[in-house]
């Protein structure tokens, strides 16, 4: 047989048809089988599943929206027998939600803080917007400094002392600043419980762990209340500023552990190749070691961040009135007090403090994504 011949019996010179997917692994039926029904066990969760959903979102919808109250100028309106939420409460009191008591005609400069912030936020959270640099730099310094004199006063505008913040802002301002103290502090204690400097890192040792062994909320209530035993007569700190501080310690103290988990994890070998390229200590941890460090542990960064912006209700405990602080307190107002009331602004608060922490998850699964080089398992 020549080759012709063989090409022809043996070779195909056509792709075949494509046939149609089985009737059970097509479309929204093979999606339902492979997703919920793959299995009897599958089943029977996603039955469950159905019911338990069944009976919980129509009375949470009843109450939420259809049969709230949307308007009303005090507490009759949100007294009824089939009344659901009552949210023409976080109307009327939505401006001290987010301000507290700052001054009504001086709110401007909360609202141009706030949009100076998203300015940095949103260019830096684009990867393909340039100038990283820059502005990193404008978010680590400039925004600080123009913050400072917007919120507190200076350069001619009305001083607004820190007790007559509260609502969001505080939570904001807690938050942010013990994000961006205690992140870089994490990282230098980090380094400092792996040197091999006894001093350094006996010093890192006890600090973390220190930290890490009292709660928040001894922090908060020692900063405020003691420490100012401890301090001359005559020199005092603001009681925001005591709690800022006391806040980025005890967040950089759980942020340090993080990043040393991710140290741990880079192979001997990059140490190794790092000093082969005649790279300094600081130069190898910055260039080689700690890049690949935080992207094996920005799940847990992230953690350690949504824990510190929930955290931070607990300054109620020192007369700081952030969000959830100010939302209970209105709920005494009188002129709203109504069964519905508390149930109300404890969603409210509750809604605000998810649309945070899922846009900073989000985030991170993202920037996950982005990173990832391939190597999983």
């Amino acid at each position: 047989m020549d080759h012709t011949t063989k090409s022809i019996a043996y070779v195909r010179t056509e792709e075949t048809p494509r046939s149609a997917p089985p009737s059970k692994s097509g479309g929204v039926g093979g999606w339902l089988k492979e997703n919920l029904f793959a299995t009897p066990r599958d089943t029977v969760l996603t039955i469950i599943t159905f019911l338990v959903l069944l009976w919980i979102i129509p009375p949470v919808i009843d109450w939420a929206f259809i049969s709230a109250v949307w308007t009303g100028d005090n507490r009759e309106a949100c007294i009824g027998p089939d009344t659901g939420a009552c949210w023409a409460f976080v109307d009327a009191k939505f401006g001290q939600f987010i301000y507290g008591r700052y001054p009504l005609e001086e709110r401007w400069r909360v609202n141009l803080a706030g949009l100076l912030l998203v300015a940095g936020l949103v260019p830096i959270a684009i990867p393909s917007v340039p100038y990283k640099r820059e502005n990193a730099l404008y978010l680590l310094i400039v925004f600080p400094v123009l913050a400072f004199i917007l919120l507190t006063g200076q350069f001619g505008l009305k001083p607004v002392e820190t007790p007559l913040w509260g609502g969001l802002l505080v939570t904001l301002v807690v938050a942010i600043v013990g994000i961006v103290v205690s992140f870089p502090l994490g990282i230098l204690l980090a380094l400092g419980r792996r040197s091999h400097m006894p001093i350094v890192k006996m010093f890192c040792v006890i600090f973390i762990e220190f930290w890490r062994g009292v709660p928040l909320i001894t922090v908060l209530f020692m900063s405020s209340v003691m420490l100012p035993l401890f301090l001359p007569d005559g020199v005092s700190f603001d009681k925001l500023l005591r709690a800022l501080i006391g806040v980025a310690l005890f967040s950089s103290a759980y942020m340090a552990e993080v990043i040393r988990g991710g140290l741990q994890a880079i192979p001997k070998g990059q140490y190794e190749a790092a000093n082969a390229m005649a790279l300094t200590f600081w130069q190898g941890t910055r260039l080689v070691i700690m890049p690949q460090a935080l992207k094996l542990v920005i799940p847990g960064i992230v953690n350690t961040f949504i824990g510190l912006f929930k955290d931070t209700s607990l300054v109620l405990i020192i007369g700081l009135f952030d969000l959830l602080g100010i939302v209970q307190q209105n709920m005494t107002d009188p002129n709203w007090i109504s069964p519905v009331t508390p149930a109300t602004g404890f969603v409210f608060a509750a809604f605000v403090f998810f649309i945070f922490c899922f846009g900073m998850s989000r985030y991170s699964a993202y920037m996950e994504r982005r990173l990832d080089t391939g190597h999983k398992r």
